[in-house]
């Protein structure tokens, strides 16, 4: 008696439960170890393909974290450019109470230039000049105008004037009081006399 006599028409159903492969030889996954790894593919599977836009909340989180970087950034700035600032305010105050100071004993400075020309400046009066030019020399106070250099009118003053057939151009023939300078600051021009080319007054 066949099974279509006994009223069912399917075929027997023949399942292999084999745990090894026979034509590869390699252990065959179980359903459960199927059904586990679909569910972590499904679980670590990128939310963009999914078909979901961008979180709104990590939009707004990126959007503040722009603006907090570049507040910062401002300010830092803002600081970088107060501190130059203050650097340069501190330096120009510094140079000006120096060269303030330094403006009260050009008058000093002079009287022992003149005293060194008539042959007065010794003793101890002499030592006590040489400190007192060493100490504005640290403060970087110098003095200019030599005889002979050509005149320009930005660091010298004209007192007196002539005419001379010895120069080619208007000359420094005579330093009346030296100038003085603390870097390209002039703080006193230098005083001259200055001469120009041509015949002299005597000649004519």
């Amino acid at each position: 008696m066949n099974t279509r006599e006994n009223g069912s028409g399917e075929e027997p159903v023949i399942r292999d439960n084999r745990k090894i492969d026979p034509e590869t030889g390699q252990p065959r996954e179980t359903d459960g170890e199927r059904s586990g790894k679909a569910e972590q593919a499904e679980q670590t599977a990128p939310s963009g393909q999914a078909g979901s836009g961008p979180d709104p909340a990590s939009v707004e989180l990126a959007v503040q974290l722009a603006e907090r970087t570049a507040d910062l950034q401002r300010l830092q700035a803002e600081y970088s450019n107060y501190r130059k600032r203050v650097e340069r305010d501190r330096i120009a105050v510094k140079e000006q109470a120096v060269a303030g100071a330094l403006t009260e004993l050009l008058p000093v400075l002079d009287d022992i230039g003149r005293a060194r020309d008539h042959g007065e400046l010794t003793g101890g009066f002499a030592k006590v000049a040489e400190s007192l030019e060493a100490a504005v020399g640290k403060l970087g106070l110098g003095s200019f105008g030599a005889k002979g250099e050509p005149f320009d009118p930005t660091v010298h003053e004209a007192l007196m004037h002539s005419y001379s057939p010895d120069v080619t151009e208007p000359t420094c023939v005579e330093i009346l009081q030296p100038g003085y300078r603390i870097g390209e600051r002039v703080l006193r021009p230098a005083r001259v006399a200055v001469a120009e080319p041509g015949e002299s007054d005597a000649t004519e």
